[in-house]
């Protein structure tokens, strides 16, 4: 896995906006592996988020010329990318609960970052996500990479609708207060 900084990748998605197919070879090499676990926690089957990860590369390729630096980092918004098409394919309502939930062994789920790999960003937010409680730590966790509706995240969780929208609201809050600080 070639190891790239942001400043790098930015620089081969502005290369992959041209056109430049070797710039995306490279840019895919660098963040398919980071991608692909995005895809397999919301998706849990390997056949799927292969697929995902072929459309999401997609559109990686076909809007990469609208990628700002400004907003986000390359990898960042390679992974919002590939996350909203998981997210979406466990949406479809032809997607029955045995294709969108079945488990995974723990052994193919995808592995921690090594700590020499996160960025600074990521580090800060990972500390800012474990200053919540347990409780709430797992709401936002499954809400963001759980693919689930309100409805269904307030049932998992039992929880009514309203009061988990306000304690997912009252958590990011609080993150967003911790990474500004």
């Amino acid at each position: 896995m070639l190891i790239l900084s942001p400043a790098e990748m930015a620089s081969l998605l502005a290369a992959v906006a041209t056109g430049d197919r070797e710039a995306f070879e490279r840019l895919y090499g660098a963040t398919c592996a980071k991608v692909y676990g995005v895809v397999l926690r919301i998706l849990r089957r390997h056949d799927l988020a292969t697929s995902v990860m072929a459309d999401a590369y997609q559109q990686v390729w076909n809007n990469a010329g609208q990628f700002d630096p400004a907003r986000s980092s390359p990898l960042a918004w390679m992974a919002a990318i590939a996350r909203a098409r998981a997210i979406d394919l466990v949406r479809r309502p032809e997607t029955t609960a045995s294709e969108a939930e079945p488990e995974i062994a723990d052994a193919e789920a995808p592995g921690a970052l090594p700590r020499r790999e996160m960025t600074e960003d990521l580090k800060r937010l990972l500390a800012c996500i474990g200053r919540l409680e347990p409780e709430r730590q797992r709401m936002v966790l499954l809400a963001y990479y759980g693919a689930f509706t309100r409805d269904q995240l307030a049932s998992k969780l039992d929880l009514p609708p309203d009061l988990l929208t306000s304690a997912l609201r009252h958590s990011l809050s609080e993150i967003e207060q911790c990474l500004t600080s």
